[in-house]
């Protein structure tokens, strides 16, 4: 569409990259053909033109879509989110009542391996992307079935089967049908991407 302000959608069209400003036109036509001062402020021109450092703040940091680095460790304090986050050790042999958090009885769970329950990982600048965006839905989201539905597909997209269950007895399962990574574990499970209503206990249920 046309208006005021270019031919694009608004809110769906790029911006753009942004033109250099044009210092010709500030010239008044006494000096418009003098070699050496039009070279002079043409240096000067250079040196003190934003256009480049505007554009990067704009892909680098601004927009989350193409933000890398410190811009997606900006946005995560934002949100609400750190890229550094632990990784939940797969459940050992034991019990509960013993007071461990990582225990699963007989048939169910392997040997502890003598490792630590917990090691600390750095997430990727697509991982960290996709979490940044998941908790920003999660700060907004009214916790209802289709909402927190919404929020997993996003996480996980093309990955295939993944919902909630309402247990009726203020407990949510996270379902997840297919294989996930340590880090995906870590993600789903203690970077609070995932929203729950409040006194609702999660339970993770993973293929």
């Amino acid at each position: 569409m046309s208006n005021d302000i270019g031919s694009f959608s608004i809110g769906q069209s790029a911006i753009g990259t942004p033109q250099p400003f044009d210092y010709h036109s500030t010239i008044i036509s006494q000096y418009a053909n003098s070699p050496i001062l039009l070279k002079f402020i043409d240096d000067f021109s250079q040196c003190i033109d934003p256009t480049a450092n505007i554009e990067d703040f704009f892909d680098l940091i601004w927009n989350v879509e193409t933000a890398q680095g410190i811009g997606l460790d900006i946005w995560g304090r934002i949100v609400g989110v750190t890229r550094v986050i632990p990784t939940v050790a797969e459940l050992s042999f034991g019990f509960e009542e013993a007071g461990s958090l990582s225990a699963d009885g007989f048939g169910s769970a392997v040997f502890f391996s003598g490792s630590a329950l917990t090691t600390n990982n750095s997430l990727s600048d697509s991982a960290f992307r996709l979490l940044i965006l998941a908790k920003a839905l999660s700060n907004i989201t009214d916790c209802s079935i289709t909402s927190i539905n919404q929020i997993m597909m996003s996480l996980f997209p093309g990955r295939g089967d993944c919902h909630v269950v309402d247990n009726n007895d203020m407990t949510l399962t996270y379902v997840f049908a297919f294989t996930t990574t340590a880090v995906e574990k870590a993600v789903i499970q203690g970077s609070g991407a995932l929203p729950r209503p409040t006194g609702v206990l999660p339970i993770y249920s993973f293929a």
